[in-house]
């Protein structure tokens, strides 16, 4: 049984957990299945001891055994870790909302630490920074080989610190040296104002103000407008995820009750459902929910919702496709640090499984116009040991489907932003409600 707070994310950097208060040792083994285990565990300190004893220079013993169950638990997926005690308590501050460093959420992917998508307001998206950029240097030091818990290490620091990295973009002839100067993040995840007439709210993430910060913007925007709000666009694109109840309460602001998301881990018995509160905040206003390729995990989990539950209309790309569950388990109280565990897949009110898949939007609209060329798209099914897809026919082959894209004119400015032109567009439809559900799922 898993007790505590589930929290979802994009990728290695960021990804759902429960918080356990249960105590572990870092090697301890419940009951080991035969001997061979106990051999294995004293080849380890055999191994351990030879580097101690003859590697050409010395090395950190508490290092190599960071390293050591990283490769363990990198092998199993892309989302198991283990955390230091310092990055333990780097990600539980992280989902408070506050930390210093530059704004951007990451992954690896073949050793190469690759921008998801840089964070509303921070020096990563005022510096330029680019979902898929690859971070090569920073200050001048390769980091390439290095883990991803490494890589952000150096990357977090004191607010007012200088930093230089170094990003290979697709396009660039050259590297190119972005500067920025670290501060304090806090993070304020919820946006809002009223365009063309209807209400607009972007959400960046989910921490724990989010579902707070949420409702009391639709309550502003309401008092703006002067009562009901004639439709509103949730904007989730780039959303990288965040804390599960955050996403049940996010949802719960659009519906009256009823089931948001479930989880189920490798015990069938062991299924766990997030049911939204009743009060919908937004009963019978038009809602349109606009997502991309790095929308993911809480993100998914709320425009899947909203979509089985016909609440929306889903526009934009299809999603990350995280559809798994991460407990954070403290050591002996977080003083060993925490091993972070895929634990459980979690599935959309119709019972889907977005792992490796996504959402896929009722209106395709894209947000860059079709040049013929395919571009690069960072997704779950592209991550090394991520868990299979389970969408598959009868033959055991992955279920393809046709999705027919609205891109924007040749004469479209991309600074306009088609995506959201599209989305104000359809949420201001008459025939609006004949939209909700009208993609393939």
């Amino acid at each position: 049984m898993k007790y505590g707070l589930p929290l979802l994310g994009a990728a290695a950097a960021t990804a759902l957990f429960t918080f356990s208060t249960a105590n572990y040792s870092a090697f301890a083994v419940e009951k080991p299945s035969n001997a061979q285990t106990f051999q294995q565990l004293g080849l380890f300190a055999d191994v351990l001891a030879r580097i101690r004893k003859d590697y050409v220079v010395e090395v950190d013993d508490s290092e190599l055994i960071d390293e050591a169950l990283n490769g363990m638990l990198h092998s199993l997926d892309p989302h198991s870790s283990y955390m230091n005690p310092d990055d333990f308590r780097d990600m539980t501050s992280t989902t408070r909302g506050e930390y210093g460093g530059l704004g951007m959420e990451v992954t690896i992917e073949d050793g190469v630490v690759t921008v998801i998508t840089p964070m509303d307001d921070t020096p990563a998206e005022r510096a330029g920074i680019q979902a898929g950029d690859s971070i090569v240097e920073i200050d001048g030091e390769s980091i390439l080989g290095l883990s991803l818990t490494e890589a952000v290490e150096k990357m977090r620091g004191a607010a007012g610190e200088p930093i230089v990295i170094t990003v290979i973009r697709e396009g660039a002839d050259e590297p190119i040296e972005v500067s920025m100067v670290r501060e304090v993040i806090k993070r304020k995840v919820v946006r809002y104002e009223v365009k063309d007439g209807v209400g607009y709210v972007r959400i960046s993430s989910f921490n724990e103000n989010t579902g707070e910060e949420l409702e009391n913007a639709v309550k502003e925007l309401k008092k703006e407008i002067g009562g009901k709000l004639p439709g509103l666009v949730v904007d989730l694109r780039s959303n990288p995820g965040g804390l599960l109840d955050q996403s049940v309460r996010v949802s719960g602001v659009f519906l009256d009750g009823g089931e948001v998301v479930s989880t189920r881990s490798r015990d069938p018995r062991d299924t766990a459902r997030y049911n939204a509160k009743r009060g919908d905040m937004l009963k019978n206003v038009p809602v349109v929910v606009l997502i991309n390729g790095a929308s993911a995990s809480a993100a998914e989990i709320v425009a899947g919702a909203l979509q089985d539950r016909e609440r929306a209309v889903v526009v934009g790309m299809t999603t990350f496709g995280k559809g798994s569950v991460q407990s954070v388990i403290p050591l002996a109280g977080g003083r060993d640090g925490a091993l972070r565990l895929t634990t459980a897949r979690y599935y959309t009110p119709s019972g889907r499984s977005i792992q490796g898949l996504g959402v896929d939007p009722d209106i395709a609209v894209s947000y860059v116009k079709d040049d013929g060329k395919k571009r690069l798209n960072i997704s779950e099914s592209d991550l090394p040991n991520t868990l299979e897809v389970e969408r598959m026919n009868d033959e055991g082959e992955l279920v393809e489907k046709e999705i027919i894209i609205d891109y924007p004119p040749e004469d479209f400015e991309i600074d306009d932003d088609y995506q959201l032109k599209r989305a104000i567009e359809i949420v201001k439809r008459d025939d609006f409600n004949s939209l909700i559900g009208s993609g393939a799922r």
